[in-house]
């Protein structure tokens, strides 16, 4: 039990919800998620299982894609149509060609105000927690960003767009924000996340189907969350090595889409390390993950 599982996350329940449902039925296996949907939102929900739950982070770094609805000329107080809506009497009707202007004005690097009703921590309570209760919630604008948006249709007052972004956005104060821009307001109706990285909707699974007996059946190796940083293979004598805490001397070629400071390591299609440069050559193990069987440390097998 050693890797992910690409969970098609049903609306109506919470991203910790879907986790607690795997947890109790592998009740003896640890059990996290990367990219928390939203109730409202369906789709992509990563769940590292066993030692993956120490490789979330990287998973939260890959681009997301999301297809969102809303709807102009109404706002609610959580940006989505699960607050408090209100229609906007004499809401202007945005043109097809002053969308598409408004939309590039947001590609790119931004600063984004997070809705009050989120779960970011303010002195260590959840904003929307204290949104519920009435007090005031003051959040900074955080930069995010949005790698492309395209319109998929657009019949007012509704609006389908897909939205690539990075971590951290909102897609609901993403849609606030661009109808401020055309002088309207905006909710969000629906939310689907259709994929994160190399994690695609279409191979994802149902709550549903995933059991004792078919959780092996599904689950994706745990490399298959390291697509953003560098691969090496190892030799059995660097396997050992790593396996030992001990830095390893490797020469890596140079490649613009990795970050240069980070790599992982396979023996046999086995995770062994995720390792981080020290100085130079000189790499040193950041996570270290524990062989199935003693292949690696005896050179034999088990």
């Amino acid at each position: 039990m050693f890797g992910f599982l690409n969970v098609d996350k049903p609306g109506g329940i919470t991203s910790r919800a879907v986790v607690n449902a795997i947890e109790d039925r592998i009740p003896t296996v640890k059990v996290g998620h990367a990219g928390t949907l939203d109730p409202l939102a369906t789709g992509v929900l990563i769940l590292g299982i066993g030692q993956a739950t120490r490789l979330l982070e990287y998973v939260q770094r890959m681009p997301k894609t999301y297809v969102a609805t809303f709807l102009f000329g109404q706002s609610s107080d959580t940006d989505d149509i699960e607050g408090e809506v209100v229609a906007i009497e004499g809401s202007p009707v945005p043109s097809r060609g002053e969308i598409d202007r408004c939309l590039l004005e947001f590609e790119g690097s931004i600063l984004q105000q997070p809705p009050k009703y989120s779960a970011i921590k303010v002195r260590g309570r959840r904003a929307y927690e204290m949104a519920r209760r009435g007090e005031a919630v003051d959040l900074a604008p955080r930069e995010v960003m949005i790698h492309s948006l395209q319109i998929l249709r657009y019949t007012y007052p509704e609006i389908e767009v897909k939205i690539v972004c990075s971590r951290g956005t909102y897609v609901r104060a993403l849609g606030r924000d661009f109808a401020q821009h055309l002088n309207t307001s905006a909710v969000m109706s629906q939310l689907c996340r259709t994929a994160i990285g190399n994690f695609d909707h279409g191979k994802s699974v149902t709550l549903e189907s995933i059991t004792p007996d078919s959780v092996a059946r599904y689950l994706l190796p745990p490399q298959s969350g390291l697509e953003q940083i560098r691969r090496f293979d190892l030799t059995q004598p660097q396997a050992v090595e790593l396996s030992h805490g001990r830095t390893l001397d490797l020469d890596f070629p140079e490649k613009k889409s990795h970050p240069p400071e980070e790599a992982y390591g396979l023996y046999q299609g086995q995770l062994i390390a995720v390792l981080k440069r020290r100085t130079g050559t000189i790499w040193a193990p950041h996570k270290v993950f524990s062989p199935p069987n003693t292949a690696i440390t005896t050179g034999r097998k088990a």
